[in-house]
């Protein structure tokens, strides 16, 4: 059964067909409910590229992450995908595994394949060469970037302020009597420069002392945690709280202290950032920045569709995290 099968039975156009399919709304009341009757005799399901070419709309989005098997990013993810799901929309899931070039590639990919906009979840987007490639292939396509900013026309952005997030964690440590404060730097992205820059501010705010050794860099999870602990210990340095760029660093930082023999927070206070499960599992349960992923995903979607729907949009959207304070401080 084709559309013209539909359209001959129903005794109308295949225009008017078509416009029933799509839900245009100028067309009788009568016309509608007879052209529907067919459908529904044949239960008939319109292609869908057929469809997308007469409304100019696949409905469908692109998200393009970093690493799905991230929590935050699965979450994040997770959430995008039900709403956009509730609002008509099949969601294109792409994974870089942090490569530029995969990034470009899923960008062309998502363009070819006429989505109606694209959402870059992460701050590693934040580079000249995928900024070249919007450029060039995806001008004319709305983009939304989840903890990211481009300055492309075409380009908006839902911010977490990360900085202020880990200044909080430092105002807490400072309240609880802490100024020997080592920060663990676990990312080379913007929003990882931006928590450093937190820290230095919180640290200088309080008028505490920053050495050579104060930022230490690992890598991000639970092994890099450990050799971060480890590497405080090898270079001497004198601490009484360490403050993790992510939560799962931070699991791993306390696995090597407790072996250690430390008390935690008796000897060491410990604050993670992205308020995970991982927060909440681990012993003792671990003071963390709540990054507000729901909040930040619900206003990714909305302000995606406002754009494919032309509606007034506010460019850049800036949420403020919260300190969830548990037993490891």
């Amino acid at each position: 059964m084709t559309i013209y099968d539909i359209a001959e039975e129903a005794g109308v156009s295949i225009t008017t067909v078509s416009r029933v399919i799509n839900n245009k709304s100028y067309i009788s009341k009568k016309t509608k409910d007879k052209v529907k009757a067919v459908l529904e005799k044949y239960n008939y399901t319109p292609n869908a590229i057929a469809r997308g070419l007469v409304s100019r709309s696949m409905k469908s989005i692109g998200v393009i992450t970093v690493d799905i098997t991230d929590l935050h990013h699965a979450n994040a993810a997770c959430i995008i995908e039900r709403e956009f799901g509730e609002l008509g929309y099949i969601v294109i899931l792409c994974n870089t595994g942090g490569k530029t070039t995969e990034s470009i590639n899923y960008i062309k990919m998502l363009v070819e394949r006429n989505v109606d906009g694209i959402i870059l979840m992460g701050s590693v987007f934040n580079d000249e060469d995928v900024k070249a490639s919007i450029l060039s292939y995806a001008n004319n396509i709305p983009l939304v970037l989840s903890n990211c900013f481009l300055g492309l026309k075409n380009a908006y952005s839902v911010m977490v302020d990360d900085a202020y997030g880990i200044t909080l964690c430092v105002d807490h440590l400072f309240e609880k009597g802490h100024s020997n404060i080592v920060y663990v730097k676990d990312s080379n992205t913007s929003s990882a420069e931006n928590k450093k820059e937190g820290f230095i501010t919180g640290m200088n705010k309080h008028g505490l002392t920053i050495d050579d050794n104060s930022i230490i860099t690992a890598e991000k999870g639970i092994k890099g945690g450990y050799e971060a602990v480890e590497k405080i210990i090898s270079l001497n340095k004198k601490f009484s709280a360490i403050v993790f760029g992510e939560d799962i660093t931070a699991v791993g930082g306390i696995k090597k202290l407790r072996e250690l023999g430390k008390d935690i927070p008796g000897d060491v206070a410990v604050t993670g950032f992205n308020n995970s499960s991982f927060a909440e599992c681990c012993y003792p349960e671990l003071t963390s920045i709540d990054n507000k992923v729901e909040t930040t995903s619900s206003l990714v979607v909305k302000l995606l569709s406002d754009l494919i729907e032309k509606r007034n949009v506010t460019s850049n959207i800036l949420i403020r995290p919260d300190l969830v304070i548990r037993k490891s401080t």
